[in-house]
């Protein structure tokens, strides 16, 4: 019965969130999921624009802004949830084979998943390289990057590269929410920096 209440309160949620929200212009039309198109809802991002600040929660339900990494380079590897397949390689690979390589680097995933959903991923995997924050509070996030997924009350697949001024120097939309990133060019970016 409690996970009924909870399952119903975020789908609630969701649904007044997206009435908020206007429609990504910059990027709609360029997400699917299945071979059908997904709307994207907040204001996009365009490479060379200053990132904009967002408000998102940790493990422990503590608020964590952009600001909290001040004078840092920043990694934003976005997945809709940390519980699905490609999810979870996208995060091992980033915390694995890219989180040591450039340790000067602040590596975050975001996802719409519960802090605590989160904090369990993390031990399950081994994820200790990169730092799980959750858009699940205020949707901040997917509001100001225009990833919020419309009547799925997720995130669409990106990654941001932000240098320490925290400029957006890359973006990767991945097309297609069922397959990984293209870690090559993301790593080119980071190399640039």
């Amino acid at each position: 019965m409690h996970k009924a209440i909870i399952l119903a309160t975020a789908l609630f949620s969701a649904q007044l969130i997206a009435m908020d929200f206007q429609e990504n212009q910059i990027d709609n039309g360029k997400v699917n999921a299945n071979g059908k198109p997904v709307t994207l809802l907040g204001n996009g991002v365009k490479v060379g624009q200053q990132a904009p600040d967002f408000k998102v929660v940790d493990g422990s339900f503590v608020p964590v802004t952009l600001t909290d990494f001040k004078d840092k380079a920043v990694l934003i590897s976005v997945v809709p949830s940390l519980d699905t397949g490609i999810c979870s390689l996208q995060t091992k690979h980033f915390n694995e084979k890219v989180a040591g390589e450039f340790s000067d680097v602040v590596m975050l995933t975001i996802s719409a998943d519960l802090p605590f959903a989160q904090k369990r991923f993390c031990q399950a995997e081994g994820i200790d390289k990169i730092q799980t924050l959750s858009d699940s509070v205020w949707h901040d996030f997917g509001k100001n990057y225009g990833l919020y997924i419309k009547d799925m009350g997720l995130l669409s697949r990106a990654v941001f590269v932000l240098n320490k001024e925290h400029k957006i120097v890359y973006k990767q939309l991945v097309e297609n929410l069922a397959t990984e990133p293209n870690y090559e060019q993301t790593l080119e970016a980071l190399k640039a920096l």
